[in-house]
């Protein structure tokens, strides 16, 4: 695991000035604390830090062929790179190392582009080729590994693991993108591939890049997608079967390691999953961490405790307080743009556990994706079952004035709170799920923006994200496409960067076996019907699993990282609130209805409505402002 920087003269073979490199390359030491270098040619620069977890001795980077014209600079794991190996040395070529990053090297020069089809596992990826005289550049198929982009005004191509590595060019236009503060506040993150600056770009999962001197740069091209195609008809038995030795399979294959390994252990299905597995595999008991809350309604510790007992893994377990606020601003730095997942906050805490005992953890991250365990599955798929019972004329004509008109009740029993229920059967599938996941409807975007900032959006709303993606799905099944449109937007866009970024701030390398894309592409041919199985999410995965963990860690209720929002801001965080919600910072963007940011603060205080994820959204959004400010050139 590491961080990467690099910078590529798009018109010739201008000089890269070394020391701006290198400071661009150290915004990224924190992933990667144990080497560094960097690279440069006339045209061409290339930084690297390193967290060595493989070949210790002799995979230092940036690396090179044996003739020198081949570069590449890596972040992530190959897991065949052995086996890849292997067969390039059956095709002549020569290695010096016993790392992946030169399978990478000899993988290029094999087979060019078509490389990246060959590689399993992690990675964000750039080859300089001297004699193609081209730029390039990969990303992982599920986006486990980040990186970020912009073709500065100069001419000069820029890239890194962070968006902070590229804020550290003074070439980068910092202009806030109008659409990625829309889409933030409905998703509570910026999805791929855009960020928070206008002018620089995410490198979507799945996606390459070629960018050759004197050319234009070319949109990223895909490489990979989710299949979603049915396999044969099997029984639930033998699914259930196969499943667990792919999971199995797919857990061994990220066991590579010659640094101390362990695992994340919540007491969940997916992490107590992994750990079974990985205790089926290894002769020595595996490392697992877990964090206990003190307060009990938070507090999942004790399934934790019952399945590493069960398997008898060297265990440690920290309690962390749930007032554990004071990550708020450190959290605005570590994701350097908007991103508002509270659960950010016990998942740096979990990281900085794990690292005190191994470099390498495990997670169950994926398994609600590919097997449709959250629990709004489940309701879009109720909502779905009534919309296709009633004509779209006659849903959009009769629920959408009920949605409209009728008031939200956040404080009435759930039977009550139809207003949700009503928007969304008037809506189609994506549109209702849209709805479904926002963190702020479109209602209370529109009450949230000023005048003069809807003007600036001209239109755009975040919904498009989730219809570009539908236009393009291999699917139209309905679960199917709720689940790739997650995989494609909340995956990537939150999951993912929440873990990557609160491992890498610890220098702790996280794998995530229940994303090996070989793992993914068969689940998602099975059935939708044994995914989501009489309102069980995960349903064919539990019964996989039945083997391996007891009855109660199976078939509990989902209960997932959460902290105390609504009582911080009515306690603890008030003042905090009231400064960053009606003080200056925000007034002066001009985004903001400050009538309405006002409204929120008092009814929250007060107690007659609980607007603690829409405050919590523009808390983070005021934090990142205040950073951005910081850093901005003069």
């Amino acid at each position: 695991m590491c961080g990467i920087v690099g910078i590529f003269d798009t018109r010739g073979a201008r000089e890269i000035d070394p020391a701006l490199l290198k400071r661009m390359n150290e915004t990224q030491h924190h992933r990667g604390p144990d080497e560094g270098d960097i690279y440069t040619e006339p045209g061409v620069g290339f930084g690297h830090r390193r967290l060595s977890v493989i070949d210790l001795a002799s995979g230092q980077q940036p690396m090179f062929n044996a003739a020198g014209d081949v570069g590449v600079v890596f972040n992530g794991e190959i897991y065949n790179y052995r086996e890849l190996t292997a067969e390039l040395q059956q095709l002549g070529y020569q290695f010096r190392t016993k790392s992946d990053t030169e399978t990478i090297v000899h993988a290029w020069e094999a087979w060019g582009e078509d490389c990246v089809h060959r590689l399993r596992g992690m990675f964000a990826i750039a080859i300089w080729d001297r004699r193609k005289q081209v730029m390039f550049m990969a990303r992982d198929r599920m986006g486990i590994k980040p990186f970020f982009y912009a073709l500065l005004p100069s001419g000069m191509f820029i890239f890194g693991s962070e968006l902070k590595s590229l804020r550290a060019h003074p070439g980068l236009p910092r202009e806030i993108d109008v659409r990625a503060v829309e889409d933030y506040f409905a998703y509570g993150y910026v999805p791929e591939p855009k960020t928070i600056y206008a002018g620089s770009r995410k490198l979507a999962p799945g996606y390459s890049l070629l960018v050759r001197i004197g050319q234009p740069v070319p949109e990223p091209k895909q490489f990979w997608d989710v299949p979603f195609k049915l396999h044969e008809k099997m029984t639930e038995q033998d699914a259930a079967g196969e499943l667990a030795v792919r999971v199995r399979e797919a857990v061994q294959s990220h066991l590579k390691a010659d640094v101390p390994l362990g695992a994340f252990l919540s007491g969940g299905v997916d992490s107590s999953a992994v750990v079974a597995m990985m205790a089926g595999l290894t002769d020595e008991p595996v490392n697992t961490c877990s964090i206990a809350f003190n307060d009990k309604a938070f507090d999942e510790s004790e399934y934790a405790g019952q399945v590493a007992r069960q398997y008898g893994t060297n265990h440690h377990v920290e309690t962390v307080d749930t007032d554990d606020y004071a990550l708020l601003d450190t959290l605005a730095g570590l994701y350097d743009e908007p991103y508002a997942d509270s659960s950010a906050i016990p998942t740096y805490r979990v990281c900085q556990l794990a690292r005190k005992r191994v470099t390498v953890a495990l997670s169950g991250d994926g398994g609600d994706e590919n097997l449709a365990g959250y629990r709004r599955y489940r309701f879009a798929m109720a909502e779905d079952a009534v919309r296709s019972k009633i004509p779209q004329a006659l849903r959009r004509g009769v629920f959408g004035p009920l949605g409209k008109y009728y008031p939200k009740a956040d404080w009435a029993p759930r039977v009550l709170r139809a207003k949700t229920t009503f928007e969304a059967l008037a809506r189609d599938l994506v549109e209702g799920y849209f709805h479904g996941v926002s963190i702020m409807s479109d209602a209370m975007r529109a009450r949230l923006f000023s005048e003069q900032f809807k003007r600036r959006l001209q239109g755009y709303r975040a919904l498009d994200v989730m219809r570009e993606h539908a236009a393009a799905a291999p699917t139209g099944e309905p679960l199917s496409l709720i689940q790739y449109l997650d995989m494609k937007t909340y995956l990537p866009g939150d999951i993912l960067t929440k873990v990557d970024r609160a491992s890498m701030a610890h220098a702790l390398e996280v794998r995530v076996p229940l994303l090996d894309h070989l793992l993914v592409e068969w689940i998602s041919g099975l059935s939708p019907s044994i995914k989501l199985k009489g309102g069980e999410g995960k349903y064919i995965f539990k019964k996989s699993m039945e083997h391996y963990l007891p009855h109660d860690i199976l078939y509990r209720k989902k209960q997932g990282f959460a902290v105390p929002l609504a009582s911080w801001f009515r306690g603890p965080l008030r003042q905090r609130v009231r400064e960053a919600l009606l003080g200056p910072a925000l007034a002066a963007t001009g985004i903001f209805d400050q009538a309405f940011l006002a409204e929120m603060v008092e009814q929250h205080e007060s107690g007659r409505r609980d607007y603690s994820a829409p405050i919590w959204t523009v808390l983070m959004f005021e934090a990142f402002l205040r950073k951005e400010l910081e850093g901005a050139p003069a």
